[in-house]
């Protein structure tokens, strides 16, 4: 089959960013619609359309705003990314209705002819997927020395990012505007500790970060990190990079080193830290144990496997990367869909699971934090800077003081009540006095933008930003006044925040605050809940819930300093880590509808009791469940029997390869010329596989299961969810997959629990998590 395609579409591009598929013009900026013209058009416009790969489909934009076209696995990759890639789009048309612009993209196959009409436009022309992995590699490896690489090596001696500005969206004014800052050496300087809470190093990491953002082809891309790699500091540089990977529409199908093996002495105790320097320095391999921070005196020291865990340090600090506290629309181009929202879920979360591990170790849920109590924990970090000294340490119960040029203790608990009096009004005060409703289901996503708070915040002046200053403030109580000149505590980075107790009490404190606002909102009603027809007829776990604990070990290489002339040697330190093993869910679900209906199936558990054998409640259990697992499952007449494999999860990653492994990959695929396959890596958003299940105890932890099918066609804001088990928990496509609200339907209050056991999709049973030594 031939066609012949639209005279527009040689001007046509696509890029993947980040599994968002971006329909594009070849003279247009990535990101905002700028205007519409008449129909046949092209225009200067962002725009695109959910492909379905069995009818056209046709999807509307409002003006000013950007949509997301989203490739489906079933069939190739949409693109003109190489000349293997084959291009199913046919044409478009573009007209005025209402301030709309709506694109209509058929799925049709056009053949190589349009792919290589486009090719010279395309920005990916001529780079693998294996030469890019290459390049972020050694552009990360041993950051803090001298560039490995021989290419990457010349391009930072001689390039020059402003010899011509045409390769950049923006005509080349972020790296104006860097160079100047540059040249006039008003950056900070290499080998200094960087924290993203410090107004002016964030400010310099952007800037440096919007250079890469603009750039419009991959040897853009890696000159100018080349050339800023060995000029800006150093955390600098690796922030920027690693936001800008995770951003940019060029670095499709790259992944990420593990961050914890890119700064090792951010996540490492410093004694091992020297030990590995000894071992440099005579040339011995070797691998070194590590303990969690502090000792059996400590009551916190139970469950310090959960913060100071180098996958969920990564967890946590790839969420902010994924959707940072500076994002703005008008200038990074699209919008971070419900991000306040997802703020509030993801921290939500740590909560429920942290007193989960708790009530295992035998130990009370957390409690809040109060700015006019005494902070109960200490906490000594045993861990260090590269450049900068030891992480400061906190004494035991000391009570808040203000933070010269931060914030006063007052500040805070006026931001908070102005919170509070937001939730009790049932709405937020815009900064133009407007009024913006939260009582509904939506209010979560407007709240969670106002706590943050983000750039999203209808009114940041008036409500503060209550979590980022908290964050400054406890990290910064081991020397509020500067006295002794400290660098910045550990919760003063996201990568380290949840290794100090105290990161959960405050965000239980802010927990209880959107906790509040949920149960302001109605209940929902029987009516509301229930599925037509369909009913959960039994749900068994396949097999012993077991946890344990295992070895893990990675690298340290880069954590000590070297010099092209010396060898390297395996240099590697070994810390426990919670585990499980794996499990399924059998679910029986009766459909007695005439025809297929498409459902949606959650999972979530809570602990049975309390620390003192007491039940929870199920109003309380709710609030306190922990989502396992969510995916859209077609449900045929009569009997279904599902099996979900607890590897399945919608909500977790797995471990990201190791750094060595990731450079040898790429070498290799370099090398041979074959294919570099890293797809199940590519987002290390979620989860950590292995934390999907609480740690039990030896003689079995009791947890309400509870599986709920809900409405699968009202739920679902992306097509065909039942073919794609691999949606990101927090977003597919830039689409969060699910409609409802995060924890739907056990996010509101429930007054009386008999409305979900009369629920025939709704099932609630005990099961017991043991814990083997």
């Amino acid at each position: 089959m031939h066609c012949t395609p639209s005279p527009h579409l040689s001007r046509l591009k696509l890029f993947d960013k980040g599994g968002r598929w971006c329909l594009l013009l070849s003279d247009m900026k990535l990101a905002k619609l700028n205007k519409i013209t008449e129909p046949g058009t092209p225009t200067d416009a962002t725009a695109g359309a959910l492909i379905n790969a069995h009818s056209n489909t046709k999807v509307t934009a409002r003006k000013g705003l950007s949509v997301n076209i989203d490739c489906r696995e079933e069939y190739d990759h949409v693109g003109t990314m190489s000349v293997t890639n084959r291009v199913r789009v046919s044409g478009y048309k573009a007209w005025r209705d209402s301030q709309q612009l709506t694109i209509i993209i058929m799925k049709v196959l056009v053949l190589c002819a349009l792919v290589a009409a486009a090719a010279a436009a395309s920005p990916n022309w001529g780079v693998s997927a294996a030469q890019k992995q290459h390049d972020v590699n050694y552009l990360l490896f041993k950051v803090y020395e001298v560039l490995r690489d021989d290419n990457l090596k010349n391009l930072g001696a001689t390039f020059d990012p402003e010899a011509d500005t045409s390769h950049y969206s923006d005509g080349g004014d972020a790296v104006h505007k860097l160079l100047g800052e540059l040249k006039a050496g008003n950056l900070l300087e290499q080998k200094h500790w960087f924290s993203l809470f410090n107004t002016r190093q964030r400010e310099e990491a952007l800037m440096v970060f919007h250079v890469l953002e603009h750039c419009n082809d991959w040897q853009t891309f890696i000159s100018n990190a080349a050339y800023f790699r060995d000029r800006v500091n150093e955390g600098e540089f690796v922030y920027a990079m690693y936001t800008s990977i995770i951003h940019s529409p060029l670095a499709e199908h790259v992944v990420l080193p593990p961050l914890y093996e890119v700064t090792p002495h951010m996540f490492t105790n410093g004694e091992v830290i020297q030990q590995a320097y000894h071992a440099k320095m005579t040339q011995t391999p070797s691998k070194f144990k590590s303990e969690f921070t502090g000792s059996k005196k400590n009551r916190e020291q139970r469950v310090a496997y959960f913060g100071e865990d180098v996958g969920m340090n990564t967890h946590h600090v790839t969420w902010h990367m994924e959707f940072p506290f500076w994002w703005d629309d008008s200038h990074e181009g699209h919008h971070l869909e419900r991000k306040g929202e997802n703020f509030f879920w993801v921290h939500h979360q740590l909560t429920v699971r942290f007193d989960a591990e708790r009530l295992s170790n035998y130990l009370d849920v957390v409690d809040e934090l109060h700015w006019d109590k005494p902070i109960k924990e200490g906490f000594a970090p045993h861990s260090t800077y590269k450049y900068g000294g030891y992480f400061p340490s906190r004494p035991d119960d000391i009570l808040f003081e203000d933070v010269d040029g931060v914030a006063r203790v007052r500040d805070m608990l006026i931001t908070e009540s102005r919170i509070i009096d937001a939730i009790a009004h049932g709405y937020v005060t815009a900064r133009d006095g407007s009024i913006i409703d939260i009582n509904n289901e939506r209010g979560v996503d407007i709240l969670g933008d106002v706590i943050e708070s983000s750039m999203y915040s209808p009114n940041p002046q008036y409500y503060g930003a209550l979590h980022n200053m908290a964050h400054i403030m406890l990290g910064r109580q081991g020397d509020p006044h500067g006295k002794f000149d400290l660098p910045p505590g550990v919760l003063e980075h996201f990568e380290t925040a949840t290794r100090d107790p105290t990161f959960f009490r405050l965000h239980k404190y802010m927990d209880n605050i959107f906790k509040a606002h949920k149960d302001s909102l109605t209940p929902y009603t029987k009516e509301e809940l229930e599925l037509t027809g369909v009913s959960i007829e039994d749900v068994a776990i396949d097999r012993t819930l077991e946890t344990f604990f295992e070895d893990f070990e990675y690298s340290l290489l880069n954590a000590v300093d070297d010099t092209i002339e010396i060898n390297d040697v395996d240099i590697a330190t070994i810390v426990s880590r919670l585990n499980h093993r794996d499990f399924a869910y059998n679910i029986n679900v009766l459909n007695n509808n005439d025809a297929e209906v498409l459902a949606t199936v959650r999972i979530f558990a809570w602990p049975h009791r309390d620390n003192n054998g007491i039940e929870f409640s199920f109003n309380e259990g709710r609030w306190n469940a922990i989502e396992l697992d969510k995916f859209w499952n077609k449900l045929n007449p009569g009997l279904n029997h599902i099996i979900r494999l607890s590897t399945e999860s919608s909500l977790t990653v797995p471990d990201v390869p190791s750094f060595q492994s990731l450079m040898q990959k790429a070498d290799e695929a370099l090398s041979s010329g074959s294919e570099l396959d890293l797809h199940e890596y590519e987002s290390a958003l979620g989860l950590p596989s292995r934390f999907l299940l609480p740690k039990g105890q030896q003689n079995g932890m009791e947890f309400d299961l509870v599986v709920v099918v809900t409405d699968g066609e009202a739920d679902a804001a992306v097509d065909n969810l039942h073919t794609n088990t691999k949606f990101n928990h927090y977003g597919y496509g830039g689409v969060y997959p699910d409609k409802r609200p995060h924890g739907y339907p056990l996010d509101r209050r429930v007054d009386d629990e008999r409305i979900f056991h009369s629920l025939p999709n709704f099932k609630k049973t005990i099961v017991n998590v043991y814990h083997r030594n």
